[in-house]
């Protein structure tokens, strides 16, 4: 295993345009990155810097106390999971996984001991005589991994590996790979454009913005405590909801109503005249399910719901609004980038399954203020981020991350006890 360091990387191709620009990022062992953002972020290009296979126009790259700038792929002992799949159609599986090492040329009870422990790991065992055409999708792409792991690399680099595959089987393959890594314990880099695999899959994710790193952290930290508008806007499904509201006398004026603000966050916003106020869909709820107590820590408005979606477990409402045309033609800008081309303002609303609010309907609903963000529409800056709750939370995603290297250090010791009685 091995730390991967990236010091003020930039890749600037002949047109002089950064593809990435000026990137810090410290990978440590055993560590699961992921790297997230719209498509041509730089996600890609950075991933393939790492193995080599794009040049560095500036900046230094490290894998464990190694500059490999200058470094040729093959002697980085990196191995890369390709979007499509990159399998050799004439071979079995076996040899597939195999190639690697007889490209190494390992002995041959080597390379059977080595390709077994990755089949059962794998749980391809069944398969090794079979032909990559004659797998599903996900087998594919298990094959793929076998013939990364069968390596021993000190990290594994994977380019988006799950975008081929239908819904249901990403699902699926998700599970696997996180299993896999933290059985393992090997650093990994992991390529996405998709927010549900970054939250679900990484120690730490990385959001990348044209080129430029816009937050590093854990995937709580992101949700909880985005850095800017973007980031807010990208982490989260359905997306945060961006309200313009005037600010006076210690409270938000928004088109859904006033907002109260406690303190630190009028203090944060003090001085300002218009802000961008963000809430989570999941921080509205029906009004008529709230407790009289519940409903003095937030704020109950009227709206008119334009369209509902029941989906059994919840209840999506959708509340259009009106906002200043230039903040409505800066939010539609955002949007576009996060891939979702939004047509209106609007807020999007979810509720218990309970709830009996209908389209058309003019409803009271309840926000949970002390949950909303305020940004600077200039800037996209987070006013409000809590440093405090930031640090708390980076100091419990790292006794996590401890306490599953501990735990696979234990294993393997288990494992050999286990064996000797």
């Amino acid at each position: 295993m091995a730390a991967i360091t990236m010091k003020n990387i930039v890749k600037q191709y002949g047109d002089g345009f950064p593809a990435v620009n000026d990137v810090s990022l410290d990978v440590q062992d055993g560590e699961f990155m992921i790297l997230v953002g719209p498509s041509g972020c730089g996600k890609s290009t950075l991933l393939r810097m790492i193995v080599g296979l794009e040049d560095i126009t500036s900046g230094e790259m490290r894998i464990a106390d190694r500059v490999v700038n200058k470094i040729a792929p093959r002697e980085r002992n990196l191995s890369m999971v390709f979007q499509n799949y990159a399998l050799y159609p004439h071979l079995t599986v076996y040899e597939n996984i195999a190639f690697p090492l007889r490209l190494a040329k390992k002995p041959d009870d080597e390379v059977a001991r080595r390709v077994k422990e990755t089949a059962e790991l794998l749980e391809l065992t069944e398969h090794l005589e079979r032909k990559p055409a004659n797998l599903s999708g996900g087998q594919r792409q298990r094959v793929a991994m076998g013939r990364a792991i069968v390596r021993q690399a000190d990290a594994f680099l994977f380019d988006e590996p799950l975008s081929n595959l239908d819904a249901k089987l990403r699902g699926q393959m998700r599970t696997e790979i996180a299993r896999l890594q933290k059985r393992l314990g090997v650093t990994t880099v992991y390529v996405t454009h998709d927010q549900t695999e970054a939250m679900t899959l990484g120690d730490r994710v990385a959001v990348l913005r044209r080129g430029v790193l816009q937050q590093v952290g854990s995937p709580r930290e992101l949700y909880e405590e985005p850095s800017n508008l973007f980031v807010a806007g990208f982490i989260g499904s359905p997306s945060m909801n961006f309200l313009p509201a005037t600010v006076a006398d210690g409270h938000l004026e928004t088109p859904l109503g006033r907002f109260e603000m406690d303190e630190r966050k009028a203090a944060a916003v003090a001085g300002r005249d218009v802000v961008l106020v963000g809430i989570r869909p999941e921080h509205f709820e029906d009004a008529s399910l709230v407790s009289d107590e519940k409903r003095a820590r937030g704020a109950v408005v009227r709206a008119r719901v334009d369209v509902t979606e029941w989906l059994g477990n919840e209840l999506y409402a959708y509340v259009p609004y009106e906002a200043p045309e230039d903040l409505a033609a800066q939010l539609r800008d955002l949007s576009r980038e996060l891939d979702s081309d939004q047509l209106r303002t609007q807020a999007v609303v979810a509720l218990d399954a309970a709830s009996m609010i209908n389209a058309g309907d003019e409803t009271e609903l309840w926000i949970d203020t002390g949950r909303a963000h305020v940004f600077d529409p200039a800037t996209g800056e987070n006013l409000t981020r809590d440093e405090e709750h930031v640090a708390k939370l980076g100091r419990r995603a790292d006794q996590a991350r401890q306490a599953q290297q501990r735990a696979q250090r234990i294993e393997p010791e288990t494992d050999a006890t286990t064996a000797a009685d």
